[in-house]
């Protein structure tokens, strides 16, 4: 074995590493795999050795900070000893059992999402990941309302199947456009207003305003679902404003349809709430009781795929008689839920809900705001929890973003400093586990204003 001695932020820390364990699984994909959302010429993956909480590190044996918890799943950190210990358990009892049948791991994970969705809700459908909750929540949706078109929103993004990938507003969109039924509309984005708003209350009213025009226009006994994002993640962590998620609720009571909150990536923990709609980004008007919910990510960061539906009473009744048409052969998988069962009771028992909330507030807020101050390129920052975003623009005034090759440097610069990042257009999102010490926070903070500054230079 050929041994990597480990660089860390503080230097504290070692791993013994097989270089040429490494140098195989980096062969070996780019002989065979096929990546997603890529062209598959010029990837260069990035190969990890091992993981553990905020930190992963490489056959090199350097060390990293997560600071884009995979794809802003790895709420619970990697490795947590306890989620790994209950996937082994159950690995020993039973491995694998069809959804037709009960078990006791999937209904102890429905009991505890129940208990933080709220009384209103009552049970629990079981998909693979987030994707599949969507698809499935739409078909509730149209099933209950008998209606068939979906309203969702331009910058959103939820999933990579028929009809979420319908739904989804951003340009993954445009290519894979063969579900029916879905219409978009812009939601609140203050920064980039489309609505010539200059203030929150602006923004807010206007895009509701807008979006009941468009629901007029539609025909609204044509309309089954409105579907968004609770805080939207990968179109830009767009923190709502005050009053907006009531107003969805109202236009959806006003003109009989569901309203289906996407918490796929704000939920479990993110916004330092257990479900994002629940908080109340300000003055609590924003929280209200969607219909149906989705979920996968950080119920169990995904250690064994999950994702599902929580349905409120009044839905899940409408199937008491009438067959529900959907189905997956591993909703439900034994290993899947025995994961959420152990990441659902870590995060009470270590308070890392309330870790994900106090970074956000007193570390992350206040250090992602005096890098704003000090580097021109930061447009705006924008978050809440651990799921910050830093809006990069090449002109303050005119709000220009930067282009691709300055994000593709602050990439390499980040990862060349011990930082793994999350870029997403003009966007560097700072999205930690909500397991992050202060101390790594710290440590980020500090990486990032050396990577800006190299930018800057360059």
């Amino acid at each position: 074995m050929t041994a990597g001695q480990s660089h860390t932020a503080d230097g504290s820390q070692t791993h013994a590493v097989d270089s040429a364990e490494g140098k195989l699984a980096y062969d070996l994909d780019r002989a065979h795999v096929f990546h997603s959302w890529s062209a598959q010429g010029a990837l260069k993956p990035f190969v990890p050795a091992g993981a553990l909480g905020s930190r992963m590190w490489d056959y090199d044996g350097r060390e990293y900070l997560d600071f884009s918890s995979q794809l802003v799943n790895m709420n619970i950190g990697h490795q947590h000893p306890k989620v790994i210990a209950a996937i082994k358990a159950q690995a020993d009892v039973l491995t694998m059992i069809a959804p037709a049948h009960a078990s006791l791991p999937r209904g102890e994970a429905a009991k505890r999402i129940l208990a933080k969705a709220g009384s209103t809700f009552s049970r629990v459908f079981f998909t693979n990941g987030g994707a599949d909750a969507n698809e499935n929540a739409i078909r509730m949706a149209r099933l209950v309302t008998g209606r068939d078109k979906v309203l969702s929103q331009y910058r959103s993004y939820h999933g990579n199947t028929g009809a979420a990938i319908g739904a989804t507003g951003d340009w993954r969109r445009v290519p894979n456009e063969y579900s029916r039924g879905h219409v978009h509309f812009f939601g609140p984005f203050l920064y980039r207003s489309e609505f010539w708003a200059t203030t929150p209350e602006e923004e807010c009213e206007r895009a509701l305003h807008s979006l009941e025009r468009i629901i007029q226009a539609e025909g609204p006994k044509s309309i089954a679902a409105i579907l968004v994002e609770s805080v939207p993640g990968t179109a830009g962590i767009l923190v709502p404003p005050a009053g907006y998620l009531a107003g969805l609720r109202a236009l959806a009571d006003k003109y009989g349809m569901m309203l289906i909150l996407d918490e796929v990536m704000a939920g479990f923990g993110r916004t330092g709430e257990w479900f994002a709609f629940q908080g109340d980004f300000g003055d609590g008007r924003n929280s209200v009781v969607p219909d149906l919910i989705t979920f996968a990510k950080g119920v169990n960061s995904g250690y064994v795929p999950a994702g599902g539906v929580v349905i409120s009473e009044s839905i899940a009744n409408a199937f008491v008689d009438e067959v529900f048409p959907g189905g997956l052969t591993y909703s439900g998988h034994p290993l899947a839920m025995a994961a959420i069962v152990a990441t659902l009771d870590a995060m009470d028992e270590e308070g890392i809900i309330e870790n994900a909330a106090t970074i956000g507030r007193d570390h992350l807020a206040p250090g992602l705001a005096e890098l704003q101050a000090k580097h021109p390129m930061i447009g705006e920052v924008r978050g809440v929890g651990v799921f910050w975003a830093l809006d990069l623009v090449a002109d303050r005034a005119t709000h220009e973003p930067v282009n691709a090759a300055v994000i593709g440097a602050l990439k390499s610069e980040l990862q060349q400093r011990g930082l793994l990042p999350f870029a997403s257009e003009n966007r560097i999102h700072v999205v930690p586990p909500c397991v992050v010490t202060t101390d790594e926070v710290a440590s980020a903070l500090r990486i990032y204003d050396e990577a800006f500054t190299a930018v800057e230079k360059s």
